[in-house]
């Protein structure tokens, strides 16, 4: 028989599951979307049992898919924050408060007061803000002290999906981190800010490091999946971290960029970095999902949805020539686009800008626009602000104390060789493609493998499975031409905020 193995993806908007066999092929997937409420104004909500159905009909779609490779093992990518209070019976008392929701920036403050910004960050390794799940926690606490009450537990995504799988709630370490309520050092729950917000540790769940074994999915589940065997449930990984592993990041000074609605940028680091400089440029330090290795992220929300604004509003021709050619429409819109760096320039905070200013106020700028200036200017300029802008990201962490000398890029723009050029251009650094298509799915997949086997080398089977394709390396000229544009590009942001945004 053969065996596979799953990989399960929680997002925000939609779960994918993917089962890949022992050469990390796939073997069957499936996807599911599920919307988000929005109650009031700044509120962002899912409901967790829409979320779990829809875990539930991937697998089950994946398992109707399979011709003799059937699953040994299973674990989740998930994604971080976002947190469901439990009742004894096991039921949602209210839906899950996610990422984004403005609701807990008012306990800010509070952790100001109580805990001081430098040694929340200290036993985190987080820099304070709003969006920990523990200020999630708070809310319901004033609020609506009937739910904090009544709730047996506060779970985040794969915690809540591990306990619908009939085990006790299980965390991996890299999610835990995202809570704001771990101590990065000792890998625990921290009993002082648990103390401080009248949390016990009883109502989380138990934190593992990922790849660790939790248990076998119940008799019930795999019965209604029409498993045949036991499956093993590991624990997964934050999804970041999960797509670090999938990409093969597992070793210092290599990084993931991951290019969809959000472009992030994630190194994989030999040792906790806890400076001032991180701290101050709101850059996180937690575990990654491989031993002994620490990660951290930089990210521009506005990423990939710049092309996606351009194709809506300006790229008309090129969606009537995708639907009469059943072409790609970007594939058009980046088609032909001039082979030198523009003369443009584009701030992309077109909404929240990500670190390291998290600025809610600043807005998307196009400078340098003429009458000359054409359609592919403007798209290659949207790329290269977007690039400008994670240079700039990739300069604090290196100032901070994190070197990065390659990268390797996974999501949507991974598959566009002119923007991968751009990157390498721009940060002047090698860009690496790679034979993965769904890095977060495989490497919690990966993590499933490593609990059930019980692989020691875990590093070598991960270099097996995970390839590079190709490398595109700097281009000298270019990438001088587009350090004199980088030393304009960071005066963009301060002179937009004094002249526009000023008190």
């Amino acid at each position: 028989m053969d065996l596979s193995y799953l990989g399960i993806d929680v997002g925000t908007t939609g779960c994918k599951v993917i089962a890949f066999d022992e050469e990390g092929h796939t073997v069957a997937q499936a996807y599911r979307e599920y919307p988000l409420y929005q109650p009031n104004q700044g509120w962002i909500e899912l409901d967790a049992d829409e979320v779990f159905r829809s875990v539930e009909d991937c697998l089950q779609e994946v398992s109707h898919s399979y011709q003799g490779d059937y699953p040994v093992s299973l674990a989740i990518s998930a994604q971080g924050e976002a947190v469901i209070p439990i009742d004894e019976k096991g039921g949602c008392l209210a839906r899950s408060i996610v990422t984004f929701d403005e609701r807990g920036d008012e306990f800010v403050p509070f952790w100001k007061e109580k805990l001081g910004e430098e040694k929340f960050f200290k036993t985190t390794g987080m820099p304070l803000s709003g969006i920990g799940t523990i200020n999630k926690i708070l809310w319901w606490k004033k609020y609506t002290p009937d739910i904090f009450s009544k709730a047996r537990y506060f779970l985040c995504f794969e915690d809540f999906i591990v306990f619908r799988l009939g085990l006790k709630p299980a965390i991996n370490y890299s999610l835990a981190g995202r809570t704001m309520m771990f101590e990065v050092k000792k890998a625990r729950w921290s009993p002082e800010i648990l103390d401080i917000a009248g949390i016990n540790e009883n109502q989380l769940a138990q934190p593992f490091p990922s790849g660790q074994a939790i248990g076998l999915v119940s008799e019930t589940f795999r019965k209604k999946m029409g498993w045949p065997h036991p499956v093993l449930v590991a624990c997964g990984a934050h999804d970041q971290p999960s797509g670090a592993l999938g990409a093969g990041v597992i070793r210092p000074y290599l990084a993931m960029d991951a290019t969809g609605t959000v472009e992030c940028i994630a190194p994989a680091i030999s040792q906790l970095v806890l400076t001032p400089l991180m701290r101050e440029n709101n850059l996180c330090c937690y575990h990654h999902s491989v031993s002994d290795l620490f990660i951290t992220l930089v990210y521009n929300f506005t990423g990939g949805q710049l092309l996606r604004w351009y194709r809506d509003n300006f790229a008309g021709l090129e969606k009537e020539q995708s639907r009469l050619l059943q072409k790609n429409v970007y594939d058009l819109i980046l088609d032909g686009l001039p082979e030198d760096p523009t003369h443009l320039y584009v701030l992309p905070h077109f909404t929240t800008t990500g670190t390291p200013y998290f600025d809610t106020n600043s807005c998307g700028m196009i400078v340098g626009l003429k009458f000359q200036t054409t359609n592919k200017e403007v798209v290659k300029a949207l790329l290269e602000g977007i690039s400008l802008e994670m240079k700039f990201n990739l300069e604090l962490l290196k100032n901070a104390g994190v070197e990065v000398r390659a990268l390797r890029a996974i999501g949507g723009g991974a598959r566009n060789e002119h923007w991968l050029q751009i990157k390498a251009d721009v940060y002047n650094l090698p860009v690496e493609t790679l034979n993965v298509s769904e890095a977060a799915c495989l490497g919690a997949a990966l993590l499933g493998r490593k609990a059930r086997e019980n692989i020691e080398d875990f590093s070598s089977l991960v270099n097996s499975i995970v390839q590079v394709k190709h490398v595109y390396e700097p281009n000298p000229i270019n990438a001088n031409r587009y350090l004199e544009k980088y030393e304009v590009y960071k005066h963009l942001y301060p002179a937009l905020k004094q002249c526009i945004f000023k008190d």
